[in-house]
């Protein structure tokens, strides 16, 4: 067919149009949660995210931005667009692959395909792409500022070229597609490391071409080599490049005595020459190998460049500048990600493994007049060797993840894992549960978007409950990708042996070896789906090529191969139709703007000039973005505990920024540096048992004094508590003055401020909370201090009986409410910030999809438990109306209808019994009691051990709406509770 290419590319471009059309029409308008906030605010104002960042990212994204503008608010939807970009040319560059490799099945060249095998290739490409484009994980990244959707786009357009330069005869040319690869694996490292993966696979197919008769040993050496490669540019040149520069660094500056840079910068020199030396001798020698292997280098080197954005930037101290690269420093650290610490992958400890002893690591440098300095050393830990296991996978020392450990593998508390158990988690937990079932959600279908959810159980009997038959991520794909799939893998076992091969081992190397090397915990904080798509990429391929299949079956009874060809593309084509009428409601993010709202309610419960101490991403994160983008309520410093234990970050919070001025932070730097105070260990002294000033303490703290220090083992002092019992002095006629503090609250204030930390000691981040508090004290409470509610409880540092709740955060009193173990409500001062103060943006609409695990996390539990505190506030204060009114709000912003009610709801019940209306506080309970009774009904008659969750949180809920109707002395009590009892006897039966 002499026009295929021509009708090949026009197709590429057709489904190119089709992606971008879906992905732009249910695109998120703003930022969304988890790193999104981060990446678009560092985007806009090229800032430096988190490691290894992504630097190539962010200068497409800073690119991006400027399409808004001057308005900022429409900043966020363009970084958004350049993931529907990248993404719709994954597509294209997908259908472009599918019909390479198909091609090689029939063995002839485009323009030999007859007219019923170019319209069965098409018609595969077609297929395999759109099937990819609508599948749950991708067109989940594919609307969101996040790095997958680009890291996605680089995947494909490697394999894309790969496949390319396999057809390509003549070897000049050809050779000039090997270094376009490298040049486009080496841009693909400034947006994310997964698609290195790919480059074993991609060294088996050049073995492949090089050596038309292949045998196993070969493919074996390609193989190797191909790790070897790999190897290379995730060690030797990521890290290893930096890391080789520092040693040249230390020997001029320390040894020679020369300014700080000049050693890297030797290094650079030596580097490069070396490289031109070795291009030119390839030239001179005419060694065509040695110099497509120096080319590559080079153009993999050149994509790498864009890390420098990260050290440029730095430099000029933005303010979100993670880990500080602005010198070698720092910039290995950040390179090498040594803020998220290393694990044992092939040998190393377990959980129940004890440590032996301590030896020194690797030496901790600070830079000091004109040197690198020592100041510590990294810790090694030594375990004994019955607490050590090849490939440990039950690895985590976190209680939390061991008590989980036990429950998984059925082991008593203590009890040692054998061999045995380590892989049963290894092939039942991480194979199964964080990656097959991944897998079958994007070809089988989805039970629906609550965390832990499985795959659609066709077994199932019983009418569905409603909230799960409603859940829009409720999606059945009748298993029809999957089949295809099957059958496109068939087709390759049977017709191309090789390119079976290689599209497996990259199906592989992006799935079940991800999930050997990142060796997940127990437990994750979100789904991690996300992390395996290019496996899913590559499952895709085989969904094409299994059209092919499809077509060559139907050849048998149709002997008209245009007609078989046609009748197999129409036919499987109801894969990718089914998975975008299954996908569109739970991937369109119109409407959604509740994160960001989300942020600024936050920022709302705080008064001006406040302090905010946040938590981790979701915390954080959006609270960057509107800062950082829209300008919003910059006067509020965000203090993430999280990165509170950094010097850099610390550094950091003792500058002025924006509208905030520098956090009263005493402690000079060198008593927070890296290795230092990490944490204070609890060692009481008797002469102060009964308690010591915060403000004396920290001076001997500021002043490294032997009087709090203890001795180790190998001779080392460290600093220690000397009680748990802190206190701080107050001036009460200046708290009056200053009128912060509401009347009724004023016989409160006394003349100190005092609590226990507990016997745990305190780690560095708490160290530095406890002196911005004592600072700000001493100073006259200049500042409001607030704690954001979604942190853990041990964040809070035992001073909840301080704390007055007025939002979404706590401030910090100078006076005590005994027995408020959480927190006292200022109910008018909050009444108005929810009801005025606050945005509910489209949270009442119900076309607009809120995720499970969206919705039950962060933003609607933070409002409905604000909502509820307030409401019991205002009921025990005796308003009643204004309780009603309070409750009424959040039911107006937050509908059932658009968020189910969950187990804060069912307290509202008791509420508005309590304020006097009884219809409505009947009618929510009606509502939640049918709905969990026939919930009840599902699970437990036809019980399954998945459903142990959900068949708690049912029950729970009745208990809560009979003891609110019970109190109430309602006769409707009596009906819920035979409804709960019959459930009861049915659960323990």
């Amino acid at each position: 067919m002499n026009n295929f290419k021509k009708i090949n590319n026009l197709i590429g471009w057709i489904v190119f149009a089709i992606s971008l059309f879906v992905f732009t029409a249910t695109v998120e308008r703003t930022a969304s949660f988890w790193d999104c906030g981060e990446f678009i605010a560092c985007a806009f104002k090229l800032q430096v995210p988190h490691p290894p960042g992504a630097p190539l990212f962010l200068l497409l994204g800073r690119m991006f931005s400027l399409l808004a503008g001057s308005d900022t608010t429409q900043v966020a939807y363009w970084v958004n667009m350049m993931s529907v970009l990248s993404s719709a040319l994954t597509i294209l560059f997908m259908h472009w692959t599918i019909v390479l490799i198909g091609r090689k099945v029939y063995n002839k060249k485009f323009e030999e395909l007859s007219k019923g095998e170019a319209i069965t290739l098409l018609g595969a490409g077609v297929v395999g792409s759109l099937a990819y484009a609508f599948s749950d994980t991708f067109w989940f990244s594919a609307v969101e500022a996040e790095v997958y959707a680009m890291s996605s786009f680089f995947t494909a357009l490697v394999v894309w070229a790969a496949f390319k330069w396999e057809v390509i005869e003549d070897e000049a040319t050809a050779n000039r597609w090997l270094i376009l690869i490298a040049y486009i694996v080496g841009l693909s490292i400034g947006v994310h490391l997964l698609n290195l993966v790919t480059v074993p696979a991609l060294a088996l197919l050049y073995y492949f071409k090089k050596y038309p008769k292949p045998t196993f040993k070969g493919g074996i050496i390609a193989l190797l080599a191909g790790l070897f490669i790999l190897g290379v540019i995730n060690s030797a040149i990521i890290p290893g490049i930096p890391s080789m520069a520092f040693k040249f660094e230390l020997l001029f500056t320390n040894g020679f005595g020369l300014p700080y840079g000049i050693g890297a910068s030797l290094f650079i020199v030596l580097l490069v020459g070396a490289i031109v030396w070795g291009i030119r001798y390839s030239i001179k020698k005419e060694k065509v190998n040695l110099n497509i292997s120096l080319l590559s280098l080079v153009f993999v080197l050149i994509g790498y460049l864009s890390y420098n954005l990260a050290f440029v930037r730095s430099t000029f101290n933005t303010p979100i500048n993670e880990n500080d690269p602005s010198n070698i420093l720092n910039y290995v650290k950040y390179l090498k990600r040594e803020q998220y610490g290393e694990r044992s992958l092939l040998y190393g400890p377990i959980y129940t493994g004890s440590v032996e002893s301590v030896e020194k690591g690797a030496p901790v440098y600070k830079m000091k007049d004109g040197k690198y300095e020592v100041y510590d050393y990294k810790q090694k830990l030594i375990y004994s060797k019955d607490g050590q296991m090849l490939l440990p996978r039950v690895y985590s020392s976190s209680p939390q993840h061991i008590q989980l450990y036990e429950e998984m593998l059925g082991l008593a508390a203590g009890e040692k894992p054998s061999f045995g158990d380590n892989l049963k988690f290894m092939f039942t937990h991480q194979m199964g549960h964080m990656y097959m079932r991944y897998l079958l959600w994007n070809f089988v279908g989805r039970e629906s978007d609550v965390q832990d959810a499985g795959v659609i159980d066709y077994t199932r009997k019983g009418e569905l409950p409603e909230l799960l038959a409603h859940n829009k991520a409720r999606n059945n794909y009748f298993w029809l990708p999957m089949i295809l799939g099957l059958c496109g893998f068939v087709l390759l076992v049977r017709k191309n042996e090789n390119d079976f091969l290689v599209t497996t081992l990259m199906f592989l190397l992006t799935g079940l070896a991800l999930v050997v090397f990142l060796n997940s915990p127990p437990v994750e904080p979100r789904e991690r789906d996300y992390i395996y798509v290019g496996s899913f990429y590559f499952f895709a391929i085989w969904i094409g090529l299994g059209v092919i299949q499809l077509a060559e079956w139907l050849g048998k009874f149709l002997k008209n191969p245009m007609v078989a060809g046609t009748v197999a593309t129409v036919v499987t084509a109801v894969v990718p139709v089914i998975l975008i009428q299954q996908n569109w409601d739970d991937h369109d993010r119109n409407h959604r703007y509740h994160q960001i709202d989300f942020a600024k309610n936050m920022l709302n419960s705080c008064a001006p000039n406040a302090i905010l101490f946040t938590g981790g991403d979701n915390d954080t994160f959006p609270l960057w973005y509107v800062q950082e983008v829209e300008g919003y309520r910059t006067d509020v410093r965000v203090c993430n505990l999280s990165l509170l234990g950094t010097d850099w970050y610390i550094d950091q919070m003792k500058r002025k920024t924006y509208d905030s001025q520098a956090l009263p932070i005493s402690l000079p730097k060198d008593r927070f540096l890296e290795g230092l105070n990490e944490q204070i260990m609890y060692y009481e002294n008797p002469n102060v048992k009964t308690g010591i000033n915060l403000l004396e303490y920290l001076k001997l703290v500021k002043d490294d004094n032997q009087a709090i220090k203890v001795p180790l083992t190998d001779g080392s002092m460290i600093n220690t508590l000397p009680t748990e019992n802190l206190f701080l002095p107050i001036d009460t006629e200046a708290v009056k003055k200053a009128g912060f503090v509401p009347k009724d609250m004023e016989p409160f204030l006394t003349g100190q401020m005092a609590w226990s930390t507990g016997k745990n000691g305190i780690m560095k981040p708490e160290l530095i909370q406890l002196d911005l508090i004592a600072q700000n004290a001493a100073t006259g409470w200049k500042r409001p201090i607030y704690f954001a509610t979604t942190l853990p409880s041990a964040s809070y540092l035992n001073l909840k009986e301080y704390m007055q709740l007025e939002g979404y955060a706590y401030r910090l009193m100078p006076f005590k409410v005994p027995e408020a173990k959480d927190g006292f409500v200022n109910s008018e001062l909050m009444y108005k910030n929810l009801t005025t103060k606050m945005f509910w943006r489209d949270l009442d609409n119900p076309k607009t999809y809120y995720h499970s695990d969206f919705y039950l996390e962060v933003p609607v539990i933070t409002a409905r438990l604000a909502f509820l505190r307030l409401a019991d506030q205002l009921v025990r204060e005796g308003k009643f109306a204004k309780a009603k009114a309070a409750l009424d709000y959040c039911l107006k912003v937050m509908p059932d209808k658009t968020i189910p009610y969950d187990q804060l709801s069912a307290n509202f019940v008791a509420l508005y019994l309590a304020a006097g209306d009884k219809k409505t506080g009947l009618e929510m309970a009606e509502t939640i009691m049918n709905r969990n009774n026939k919930a009840l009904d599902y699970y437990l008659n036809d019980r399954r051990g998945s459903d142990g969750r959900e068949v708690q949180t049912n029950l729970y809920e009745m208990q809560i709406i009979i003891e609110g109707v019970k109190n109430a002395k309602l006769p409707e009590a009596a009906k819920y509770q035979a409804m709960f009892e019959k459930q009861m006897n049915k659960a323990n039966s």
